[in-house]
Parts: structure tokens; sequence; C-alpha cells
């Protein structure tokens, strides 16, 4: 057990003795309709307490989801910050150290890389992950906010692509058939989005499909038990290989960021602000994501995560006032339905899919039964002819 899983079991179990000893309290010197009430106050103050906590871990994960790609777009395109490469870099490093305290703190449970092959394999993904970050990036000083959400969405299309391709996972007819609408909705946005940027919607869709890769290919390098990290502590080293990467990659693409950077802030300790916030909230999107994965089911972050991008896409409009057009907005509609679709379908088929495997099980019980019993039958007969 890990220093964050003994922290956990502390904090549930001092919480607990101390329910215990308030509940024998009032057992030992109030009225028994007292004590009534101070059961029903006990349990009501633990319950709503998890409620607000799972609330609170919510509204911080939108607030720095949607917040970090606001403060992306106005850095890129609005405060004259033209470098997307550097930006990203100052996020790596900000994931780094605080990677670094959070792991140090015991809050997550510690999982250290156990093989060279396993540090290679994080390599690789670090690699795409920085990759699509950069290219994410890029595409937000090119496309409004609401335009980038809009084809972000559509990431479960190529989830499915790599997965048939790299895996052989072949889906049923409905699940392709839900991914349709995912498809003719950002046809439809692309087609009618008055800010619409060639370089920058190719750059999005290439950020899309790296993110998809990237869960396809973490599939594969870490399925083994002994080397599946959670989100936290594969941040944990994929950040500073990241920085490694990202440095010569500003050097060689953004010559002159580092100068541009240092001259803005002497000009405006403002931008040095938002630059740590911006980087500070980069980190905070991970570590937040890894809460709402622990504090609710993988039904509710499916939907805190569709309406996640309908928000995000709400309040740059509200922000920007970029324009946008009905047949943009009615195509995003259209992606997300399919989206939730394809969810569903998934859905349905892994159900169906455990049930076919339990009803296999089952069968081979109830054969494995027969034939034990046809051979003490078979037995007992060539006993009675003896």
């Amino acid at each position: 057990m890990g220093n964050g899983e003994q922290n956990a079991d502390t904090i549930d179990t001092e919480s607990s003795t101390f329910s215990a000893s308030r509940i024998e309290y009032y057992e030992e010197d109030t009225p028994s309709g007292s004590r009534r009430t101070a059961k029903a106050y006990d349990f009501f103050a633990t319950h709503w307490t998890m409620d607000i906590t799972t609330i609170f871990v919510i509204a911080a994960w939108y607030f720095s989801n949607i917040g970090v790609v606001l403060l992306n777009k106005y850095l890129l395109s609005f405060y004259g910050f033209k470098f997307p490469v550097f930006l990203t870099l100052c996020h790596m490093v900000a994931c780094t150290i605080l990677s670094y305290m959070v792991s140090l703190s015991g809050m997550v449970p510690r999982q250290g890389i156990k093989s060279k092959q396993q540090f290679f394999k994080i390599s690789a993904l670090a690699l795409v992950f920085c990759g699509s970050v950069v290219c994410g990036n890029i595409s937000l000083r090119f496309l409004p906010v609401s335009f980038n959400q809009a084809v972000g969405a559509t990431t479960p299309f190529f989830t499915a692509i790599f997965s048939a391709i790299m895996l052989g996972n072949i889906e049923s007819v409905n699940t392709y058939l839900a991914l349709l609408p995912v498809v003719v909705g950002i046809i439809l946005a692309s087609g009618s989005e008055p800010l619409f940027h060639w370089y920058g919607f190719l750059v999005c869709v290439t950020a899309t499909a790296a993110r998809a890769f990237k869960s396809v290919l973490q599939g594969i390098l870490l399925y083994a038990d002994n080397e599946k990290l959670n989100s936290m502590n594969l941040l944990l080293f994929m950040a500073p290989i990241s920085v490694l990467a990202l440095v010569p990659a500003t050097l060689i693409l953004e010559d002159g960021a580092a100068s541009k950077a240092a001259g803005l802030a002497s000009e405006n300790f403002g931008f040095v602000l938002l630059i740590l916030f911006n980087s500070v909230m980069a980190y905070f999107v991970n570590l937040t994501n890894f809460l709402v994965t622990k504090h609710t089911s993988p039904l509710t972050l499916q939907v805190l995560g569709n309406a996640k991008g309908v928000v995000a896409t709400v309040v740059s409009i509200l922000i920007f006032r970029n324009p946008v057009s009905t047949a943009g907005m009615i195509g995003y509609t259209i992606t997300i339905i399919g989206v939730i679709l394809y969810s569903e379908s998934k859905k349905r088929s892994a159900k169906q899919q455990k049930k076919m495997q339990i009803m296999e099980k089952d069968n081979d019980l109830v054969g494995g039964k027969q034939q034990a019993s046809d051979h003490t039958g078979i037995r007992s007969t060539t006993g009675q002819r003896i």
C-alpha cells in the first residue's frame, strides 16, 4: 500500500471514530428523543460533507479545464504572445514541479518505474502527449474556442479508428453508425464557421487525433498489471520528458520566444502572473480530472465531460464575442448527440459481451458437471456388472 492509500485510510478511520464518539456521548447524557436527533444529524452531516466535496471537485474540474483554454486563447490571440510551443513548455515545467510536490505530500498513491522498457514506453507516450498539447495550443491561435471545442468533440471517432487498426477491436454496426452524426456535425460546423482557418483546422484535427492515439497507445504499451499507472503518476513521469523535448523544439521553432516573454514581463508584471496562473491551472486540469474520476461514476464523468465542452463554448462566445452561425451551433449539437449515442452503444455492447461471457462460463460449468455425472454413472454401471 502506498503512502496515499495509507493517508486516505487514516482519514476515513479518524472520521468514523469521531462520529462514533459523538453518538456515544449523546446516548449517555441526553434523553431518547435527543439521541435520535443526534444520530440523524451525524448521518446527515457525514453524507452532506461527501456531497459538498464532490460538488467542489467537479466545480474545480470545470473551472480549470475551461479556464486554461480561455487563458491560452487570450494569451495567444489577444495579448500578442504568439508562441504556443513556449507556452506549452511553461505548462510542462509547472506540471513537473507540482507533480513532484503532490507526490511527496502523499495525496496520490506513488507508483514507480520498474524497468527500462517501461521507461521507454512512457517516453513514447510523453512525446505523443506533448505533440497533442502543442497542436491544440497552436490551433487556438487561429480558431475561436467554440470551434476548437467542436473539433475536439470528435475524439471518439479517432479512438474507434485507432482501436480497430492497432488493437483489432471491431465494434458493432450500431456503434459505428452512431459515429456518423459526429462526422456530419463537424462537417456542418466547419462549413458554416465564420472564422474558419484551414491551417488552424488541420492542426486542431491533428491534436484531436493525437489524443485518441495516445489513449489507445497507452492501452497497448502499459497493458500489464505491473506497468499500469494512474493518470497522476503517468503525468509525474511524462511532464519532465516533455520539458526535455520542448526546450529544443522552442529554440528551433520559436526563436526569440524567451526574449519576447522577458520583454513583456519587464513591461508588465501582470504578464508574469498570467503565465504562472495559466501554467498552474494546466496542472490542475490533470489533478481535478483524477479527483473527479475518483469521486464520481464513469457515467457521471461521461455526462460531465460532454457538458463541459458546451459550457466552454458558451463562455468563450460571451467573453470573446466571436461570431457564430446557426448552422455551426446545429452542427456542434449534432456532434455532441453523436458522441452520446456512440458512448451508449459501446456501453450496451460491453454489457452484451459480459453477459455472453457469463453464459459461456455457466455452460462450461454445466458441461463439466454433466461429464462428471456421466463418468460416475459409467463407473457405477461397471461396478454392478462386476
